[in-house]
């Protein structure tokens, strides 16, 4: 099936059926002549294969050609790409809101939800029945209902300098368009029915392709609500692991902590909590370039700990709360001569962006009250990595509070520190205190890591690159504090417990011009391990190479780091890592043990690396909870 596949697109590439158009927003495959096979996606691989027949076939007009051997890479002969630069843009020419809008609720879906996918007169695709959600919503309550829709943007301004164009978001019904993306505000022990409707142009231009799969990253989700990459769907298309096609899928997220079936409290184990989360579109293959054009929000989970409220009487941490609580997401982006969007989604190496949107705006300003703000940073590729800085206008580095990395809060807050540094899905919650400047006072966050490829950073380089102006310009009250003791860590299993847990072992790699793991690519209609529902297991993530770095990003469950060994040597955790973590940086040559559990529901998961451009060709695997 496959061969005949391959065989089938090679000879429309060659007969012209396939053609590529080059248009405002990138490269675009046209429509092409029906297939002789039936079933043209049975597991992704013909779309792998039409991707990996165009970066051969096709050369790029923008493409600069140039020669860089990497040791180990198989594919020497063929250099990273790259392209003419992104037009220049005059800095701090726009501004961000003061504060987010959280989405809000909506009183009623039409039609109902239901436990099982509303097909046959409702429109929904064919997703799985919904796990466990008579028992959970009976025990905590009926779910809030959202209403998220991922639509064109007819009329985004990245910058000024650059026309305005269109771009791919989620948004509510009643959106707020100062916004690039949504954000939730949800709460442990509230569950959660958000419907997402597909309302993409089936017959856009451009990269991309007008399929979604959301995945909420990394929240403890029933595996038919997690955004399973072979799960996308549109009004005419269905991915291999659905029934059918929709206009819509019901996402149940229960909002408890992981360990509900150990009942350590009615919620679950509570120091398993989550706080910082993300979505974005995660369909099979198009994962970075429907990303890239903007599909993507954040999902801020809140409880008695970390509670949102940084008042006197609350008996939480109280930490800077909203509206002093603020996201910020950046993204690598790059864009054509005209100032258009541009991705190239056929080479395996990607396309790293020489402009950073910072909440979908370049060099943008926020202005800031003189009193504590969370700032909750987000690397929302898809494939540069960031070490940031917080520094005045002279380079001179300043202070914050390191308090939470990706969805975690740390045991203990870690005071003055002056940088961060996050891979592509990873999250870092500062504390910056404004209290400390003057009025007028102007600061920025600053990227110091160069990067010249999407294989890899490079070197750390002061003064760096400014990406967001801060201006300290009005007082406000401030009665929030960063206490000494955060969230406590869950305990451990015993190392004689541990060291008799079943390991497994995942090699990253590069095989043909695609990334592999185990030197197989993505299928994702066979599970690569079943593991029983409760189980520990040990995960050894290896990168034998050291031409470049996986972020790697597990599903499901947090994990903890147990070693890391780097050329052969074990090194000690960085004191943001001896938490719980969700993407996992691997160097190389380079072994990361991570321990990892597999608690209250089970499905489908995939394990994939987070630099988007891997994930797309290939380097991601299925496993499930059985």
């Amino acid at each position: 099936m496959k061969s005949k596949l391959l065989a089938s697109w090679t000879g429309k590439l060659q007969a012209g059926s396939w053609g590529i158009s080059i248009q405002a927003g990138g490269w675009k495959p046209l429509a092409p002549a029906p297939l002789d096979e039936p079933n043209i996606e049975p597991d992704g691989a013909g779309r792998r294969a039409f991707l990996k027949l165009g970066a051969v076939a096709m050369a790029a007009p923008l493409l600069l050609q140039s020669r860089m051997s990497t040791a180990g890479d198989d594919d020497d002969e063929v250099a990273p790409p790259v392209f003419p630069p992104s037009p220049p843009t005059r800095p701090w020419q726009e501004r961000l809101p003061e504060a987010i809008t959280p989405l809000a609720p909506v009183d009623q879906l039409t039609p109902s939800p239901s436990v099982t996918a509303n097909t046959a007169g409702g429109e929904e695709c064919g997703r799985g029945p919904h796990q466990r959600h008579d028992e959970l919503t009976g025990a905590l309550g009926a779910p809030l209902l959202y209403a998220l829709n991922a639509v064109e943007r007819p009329d985004w301004q990245f910058h000024p300098d650059y026309p305005k164009q269109p771009v791919w978001v989620f948004e509510s019904d009643n959106p707020d368009k100062s916004q690039f993306s949504p954000v939730f505000f949800a709460r442990y022990g509230q569950p959660i029915l958000c419907r997402i409707r597909n309302k993409l142009p089936q017959n856009h231009t451009g990269f991309g392709t007008p399929e979604i799969s959301v995945h909420l990253h990394n929240l403890h989700t029933p595996s038919e609500s997690d955004g399973f990459p072979g799960d996308y769907f549109s009004p005419n298309k269905a991915g291999p692991t659905l029934t059918a096609p929709g206009s819509f899928k019901d996402h149940f997220y229960p909002n408890i902590y992981a360990g509900y079936d150990q009942q350590k409290t009615p919620l679950g184990d509570p120091d398993e909590a989550l706080g910082t989360l993300w979505f974005h579109d995660h369909t099979l293959d198009f994962t970075a370039p429907n990303t890239v054009r903007g599909l993507f929000g954040f999902y801020l989970l809140f409880d008695s700990l970390d509670s949102n409220n940084e008042g006197p009487q609350s008996s939480g941490l109280r930490l800077p709360s909203h509206p002093y609580d603020y996201t910020l997401s950046f993204g690598d982006r790059r864009f054509d001569a005209n100032g258009r969007l541009f991705f190239d989604q056929f080479n395996p190496e990607g396309v790293l962006g020489d402009k950073v949107i910072v909440n979908g705006k370049i060099e943008p300003v926020l202005r800031v009250a003189k009193r504590k703000y969370r700032l909750r940073l987000l690397n929302a590729g898809p494939s540069r990595n960031y070490e940031l800085y917080l520094a005045r206008a002279n380079g001179v580095v300043q202070t914050f509070t390191y308090i939470g990395n990706d969805g975690n809060l740390l045991p203990a807050p870690l005071r003055n520190q002056v940088k961060v540094r996050i891979g592509v899905a990873e999250r870092a919650d500062i504390v910056v205190d404004f209290s400390r400047y003057p009025l007028g006072t102007e600061l920025y966050i600053v990227n110091r890591l160069e990067q010249i490829t999407t294989r890899k950073p490079g070197n750390v380089k002061a003064p760096g690159t400014q990406l967001l102006k801060l201006i300290v310009d009005r007082t406000a009250a401030d009665v929030s504090v960063v206490p000494n003791v955060l969230r406590p860590l869950p305990a451990l299993p015993t190392a004689a417990e541990i060291a008799a847990f079943p390991v497994r072992r995942w090699v990253f790699a590069r095989s043909g011009g695609m990334w592999t793991i185990n030197d197989q690519l993505v299928d994702v209609q066979t599970p690569r391990a079943q593991i029983p529902q409760g189980a520990y297991e040990v995960w050894e993530l290896v990168n034998i190479d050291d031409g470049w770095i996986h972020p790697i990003h597990i599903h499901f469950e947090e994990g903890r780091i147990l070693s890391r060994n780097f050329e052969g040597i074990n090194v000690p955790l960085a004191a943001h890592e001896r938490g719980r973590k969700d993407v996992y940086v691997l160097r190389g040559p380079e072994t990361i043990r991570v321990l990892l559990r597999f608690r209250d529901f089970k499905g489908k998961y995939p394990m994939h690396c987070h630099n988007m451009i891997h994930e797309d060709h290939a380097m991601m695997l299925r496993w499930d909870i059985v």
